[in-house]
């Protein structure tokens, strides 16, 4: 019996490290796209939210809050994913995908300034969040 669920694990647990080394391919490629000439400004507006939402250590829903938490990640990331390779030219994407699979095939790990800029201002909401609602428990004693 151990056994068969071992193989069962096995198997999904390899699908998923490749989704995810997927995942982060096509993150940094629209993250080169952005940059890249030809990409339409809607479109880098919808990457740098997509390639910020990513990279950010703080999500918008906190994971620890049950079922909101996961699906903001598995809705809201594929969804402005697969916007913005709609709205950027299929030579762009192309480009920037050779470009993103040389870079991380190399190794290097992935940290953008949108990234670290999303991360602050979601931290900073939190504090002023937190902030806000320990002045009004304290304010109501």
């Amino acid at each position: 019996m151990a056994e068969t669920t071992k193989a069962r694990v096995v198997p999904w647990l390899a699908r998923l490290k490749r989704r995810s080394k997927r995942l982060k391919r096509q993150v940094w490629a629209l993250f080169i796209a952005m940059k890249d000439p030809g990409t339409p400004m809607l479109a880098r507006i919808v990457i740098a939210c997509a390639v910020a939402y990513a990279v950010s250590p703080i999500d918008l829903i906190p994971d620890f809050i049950p079922v909101l938490g996961q699906v903001d990640d598995l809705v809201i990331l594929p969804l402005l994913i697969a916007l913005a390779i709609r709205l950027i030219p299929p030579e762009v994407t192309a480009r920037s995908r050779r470009a993103a699979w040389a870079h991380l095939k190399a190794g290097d790990r992935v940290r953008t300034p949108a990234g670290m800029a999303a991360a602050a201002l979601f931290g900073i909401v939190w504090i002023a969040a937190a902030a806000w609602a320990l002045s009004l428990i304290l304010g109501s004693s």
